[in-house]
């Protein structure tokens, strides 16, 4: 009976049988079927007319690319002999002659931008020493670290006609790096941290006053635009490293059997989880 009953359950659960190498469930089609079925060529005029009303976006960027293809491959380059070509510069150029004409006034905003890095700074470090939330820091710290990388890596000439103030950050007319602006992405990290916060007035404020500087470091031909353009993209791109920084430290924490709560004030507790 026992050689019968075996028999049987070997009857009932036959093997396998052999599958598709590259999809073991789905049996091999052919390339041909494959490309029949691309979703492009189900395409209609409604299709098309529901991308270009509902996905604008990138149907802009589509066009952007388009543009400044035909733009790239019939614009004359910049002779290695002339100083760079820079919009920034071009559209302050009227800032650039009152500033030349003014030193006093030139000084004057050189030490208004100053205060204002110290402002970034100040708001930075307040967040870690006094609320206990390193993210900002966490965030300046990487920018700094790899503004210094990419600007020693490539050191850009000095604009002609840079208008320098002994107050200007850094403060005493010393050299600096011009790959990217530290100015900018300092004020875009302080400016993330205060929306996470809800401080919108003085998100706003910052935002405000970054805009301002980036017109003043323009107009004394102190940053290219270029630096300024990539200092946002910067502040936006460590903010949100650091962000997963932290997440992966509480990640790991978490294993080791102590976790991290963000209350909704932003502050950071820890407690231990249960087993």
């Amino acid at each position: 009976m026992d050689g019968a009953d075996a028999t049987v359950k070997r009857r009932r659960f036959p093997q396998p049988q052999p599958t598709n190498a590259v999809n073991p469930v789905m049996p091999k089609k052919s390339s041909s079927l494959h490309f029949s079925n691309a979703s492009f060529l189900n395409w209609r005029l409604t299709d098309a007319v529901h991308v270009a009303t509902h996905h604008w976006v990138p149907c802009v960027f589509a066009l952007g690319l388009l543009f400044f293809m035909a733009v790239e491959y019939t614009l004359r380059m910049v002779p290695s002999s002339a100083p760079p070509f820079d919009v920034g510069f071009i559209a302050t150029r009227k800032l650039h002659r009152v500033l030349e004409a003014s030193p006093n006034l030139n000084t004057l905003c050189a030490f208004l931008n100053t205060v204002f890095v110290g402002m970034q700074t100040s708001y930075i470090l307040f967040t870690w020493l006094f609320e206990g939330r390193p993210r900002a820091t966490i965030s300046a710290l990487f920018m700094f670290t790899c503004r210094g990388i990419l600007g020693y890596s490539t050191q850009l000439p000095l604009p002609q006609g840079f208008l320098g103030s002994g107050v200007d950050f850094p403060v005493g007319n010393v050299s600096f790096f011009l790959f990217y602006s530290g100015h900018v992405a300092g004020s875009v990290i302080a400016s993330l941290d205060m929306r996470r916060m809800q401080r919108w007035e003085l998100a706003w404020t910052f935002d405000v006053l970054n805009v301002l500087q980036a017109v003043r470091l323009l107009g004394t031909r102190g940053h290219y635009t270029i630096d300024l353009a990539v200092g946002v993209g910067a502040g936006i791109l460590f903010d949100s490293l650091a962000g997963k920084y932290e997440d992966s430290k509480r990640t790991m924490a978490s294993g080791n059997g102590f976790g991290h709560t963000t209350s909704s004030n932003g502050s950071t507790t820890k407690q231990t989880l249960t087993q």
